[in-house]
């Protein structure tokens, strides 16, 4: 290791341990947002939209999804915080080894622990410690460190209801980016997109918008659609399968404007899509031709085909 990122090693250990103080939440535990996170995800479960049904269930009464957790405390598109939260941010490990030569971050991983559920009307808090710094590592992204924050959640009366790990990468890459040789001498790099993930279950999707189709994978056992694609039905369990063309058409049924980590070869706000294939199922995508300010949940979209580089092809949607 060279004399420079030995000071960079050093003084990033150094920060291991550290604590931050508490970050409160700008609302409490309500049904409204509940009821719109099951929405999104789908989750229908008549304890969280029955207060009859709840009232009758072990709780005794209504209760958030214990994987809301984390919702509570968002400070939301602008950053802001409710009054009486720390202003250190829990990530200034991250930050530090962004100014020190390790320009690049990726979410690698979230690991949630719930000790009960919470209720409406409860407000919630969180306290975070630098868990831990790895060594400095190197992966086929680049070369830096994986850095743990370990959170742990309080109610007003400072009960423990849970604990969260979020882990991300920060790191240089391996390639050095150049402008193309046409290009002025003072043009910026423009790094490339990453590559998703690929295996035996997924390839028949990617291989199909080389194609300009769009497919869906259906059971050959019950009918039902699924997507993302899996080796078996969570319906009727069923291995066998086969492969729907869908039309392209939906309807924006969510979306987020994502705007940290920037990641290498996206816009660094970057509106991402849940779209309501007109067959059913829902998908993951990209957003062109029209301002993310301008996105409303309902709008109706048609898919575009979006050739990144000779190997991947990604599905985009534009409005009708």
């Amino acid at each position: 290791m060279s004399e420079p990122n030995a000071q960079v090693d050093a003084a990033i250990k150094g920060m291991v341990g550290t604590e931050y103080g508490r970050t409160y939440s700008w609302d409490p535990v309500n049904q409204p947002m509940i009821r719109q996170w099951c929405e999104t995800m789908d989750n229908e479960s008549p304890l969280y939209h029955d207060p009859e049904f709840a009232r009758q269930s072990p709780h005794g009464g209504p209760v958030a999804p214990p994987t809301m957790l984390q919702v509570w405390v968002m400070a939301g598109l602008k950053n802001r915080l409710p009054p009486g939260s720390t202003t250190r941010s829990p990530f200034e490990a991250v930050e530090y080894l962004r100014a020190n030569g390790f320009p690049s971050t990726v979410a690698v991983n979230s690991e949630q622990e719930y000790f009960r559920y919470l209720r409406p009307d409860e407000s919630i808090s969180f306290t975070a410690m630098l868990e831990s710094v790895s060594d400095c590592k190197s992966t086929a992204l680049g070369t830096g460190y994986f850095v743990t924050v370990l959170m742990t959640f309080l109610t007003a009366t400072d009960e423990k209801v849970g604990t969260m790990r979020f882990r991300l990468f920060v790191y240089k890459a391996h390639k050095e980016f150049k402008p193309a040789a046409a290009a002025p001498a003072d043009a910026p790099a423009k790094p490339s997109r990453p590559h998703p993930g690929i295996s035996q279950d997924t390839q028949f999707f990617w291989d199909g918008l080389k194609q300009n189709k769009l497919l869906i994978q259906k059971c050959k056992g019950c009918g039902k659609l699924r997507h993302p694609p899996g080796p078996v039905c969570p319906h009727c369990h069923s291995f066998e399968w086969e492969a729907l063309q869908a039309s392209g058409r939906g309807t924006v049924h969510s979306f987020v404007v994502m705007h940290y980590p920037e990641v290498p070869g996206f816009p660094p706000e970057n509106p991402v899509l849940l779209v309501e294939l007109e067959e059913g199922t829902r998908l993951v995508a990209g957003l062109v031709g029209i301002k993310h300010a301008d996105v409303k949940v309902g709008m109706p979209v048609r898919v575009e085909y979006q050739k990144v580089d000779d190997d991947l092809v990604v599905p985009v949607f534009r409005p009708v």
